[in-house]
């Protein structure tokens, strides 16, 4: 029956999966440096949080602006220019000779990053009935995990063996490439010449009259603040807020935590960290399979969403042993870590998925930007409140350790409290209508 209807649509989904994966590959690249960097550039914990702040102010911005940028200007156009730019942003860092250098070349790729999620997640909107959505956003998201298997098994042999100037160059060139099969391939579905009548009618299967009215899509305008007048907002925002900064943790001291706690170095790292990532593979698809099934069994879509999220809201819980386990064994923290780095990217597959579930697709790259936004601004946070503080107090004293079971701690609640304010707030499916 697929094939009658056709398969051009995981064809798109390809492609924003290595537009993915490739965004996560450039911005791992240098959490897997730390060690050689700060050895050559005379850093400290506190120089790299304050980098890593850098970019993570610059993507909160950028997210808020990427998503109306997108939504006005459309897909095709707003990925290319997010694609180049961050591309070029990334071989930057390769001539960068100090701390401020480094922080401006990652605000600059932070900005310019902001724009893979908000037009990843349109592509998804205007490309998938809602009932594939989780599974076509679980695809393309696990190229975020894609990516960080890719970056401790390439960077540190192309630092070793060229100096780690090329590992930027050379990540940020293939985005470029990918640049050029986006501008070959990419349209909308309506436009597409090699769609068939059959697929793009069961991609619109389930467009209300409204939203398919492109009258009145032209005619009513949401500013930030009318949309963020909206509990569905919220709801989103929040729980980006205090989820997102769980995955920046992973992403960009997870190779620290494995020196720290087991004199891990170099391509020592490498195994570990991909088995990490390699657990998240499995977490992303399977966070879209889940709800997929429950909607086949004729669950609303609303709430297999939501029962699929609290399931992933408890994976996460055992990583409060990690490091008892990592005492016993360095592989069984692994073991927790990447279960919980799967159940997030689980979960990040269906957060992603409920605003276009509860908002017109005209609006998607906006309310994704806004939610990117407080999800950017939670790790800032983070970086601030707990990780700069607490990391450089911990380490000076020699108890790292400590620092590390309380981040751990934070990353085990973080998805309960998010889920039980997003009920809160959307207790219900309730979809905002033109």
């Amino acid at each position: 029956m697929q094939k009658k209807i056709g398969n051009l649509r995981w064809t798109i989904c390809a492609l924003v999966f290595f537009a993915t994966t490739i965004n996560y590959l450039d911005r791992a690249v240098i959490s897997l440096l730390k060690s050689t960097l700060s050895k050559e550039l005379k850093w400290d914990d506190a120089d790299y949080a304050n980098i890593e702040i850098a970019f993570k102010i610059s993507y909160a911005i950028g997210l808020m602006l990427a998503g109306r940028i997108i939504d006005k200007i459309g897909t095709k156009k707003g990925y290319s220019w997010a694609t180049g730019l961050w591309s070029l942003a990334a071989i930057l860092h390769a001539f960068a000779k100090n701390v401020f250098g480094f922080a401006a070349a990652r605000a600059a790729l932070g900005i310019t990053e902001a724009g893979n999620f908000p037009a990843a997640i349109k592509t998804t909107a205007e490309w998938f009935p809602k009932k594939e959505r989780a599974l076509a956003t679980g695809l393309f998201n696990s190229g975020a995990n894609i990516g960080a298997i890719v970056a401790p098994l390439t960077v540190p042999f192309i630092a070793v063996n060229f100096g780690w100037q090329w590992a930027f160059v050379i990540t940020g060139l293939l985005g470029l490439i990918w640049l050029f099969f986006w501008q070959k391939y990419y349209r909308t579905p309506a436009t597409h010449p090699k769609i068939t009548p059959e697929e793009l009618a069961y991609i619109n299967s389930d467009i209300e009259p409204l939203e398919a009215n492109e009258i009145s899509k032209a005619e009513k305008k949401y500013s930030w603040g009318m949309l963020l007048g909206y509990k569905q907002t919220w709801a989103f925002s929040i729980g980006k807020l205090l989820t997102d900064p769980i995955w920046w943790f992973y992403l960009f001291w997870l190779p620290d935590f494995l020196e720290s706690q087991y004199g891990l170095k170099g391509t020592a790292i490498a195994l570990p960290v991909a088995a990490v990532y390699s657990l998240s593979v499995i977490g992303s698809v399977g966070g879209g399979w889940i709800p997929l099934k429950l909607i086949s069994k004729n669950w609303p879509v609303f709430r297999a969403r939501k029962t699929s999220m609290l399931m992933y809201a408890f994976l996460v819980i055992p990583i409060l042993f990690a490091q008892y386990l990592g005492s016993i064994n360095m592989w069984l923290a692994v073991l927790v870590i990447g279960i919980a780095a799967a159940a997030h990217q689980a979960w990040s597959a269906n957060i992603f998925t409920t605003v276009s579930d509860m908002f017109p697709k005209h609006t998607v790259g906006s309310v994704t930007g806004i939610g990117g936004m407080f999800g950017a601004i939670g790790g800032i946070l983070l970086s601030l409140l707990v990780q700069k503080n607490l990391f450089v107090h911990y380490r000076a004293i020699g108890k790292i350790e400590i620092a590390y079971y309380i981040m751990f701690a934070v990353c085990a609640l973080s998805y309960l409290l998010a889920w039980l304010i997003m009920h809160i707030l959307v207790p219900k499916v309730n979809v905002i209508e033109d």
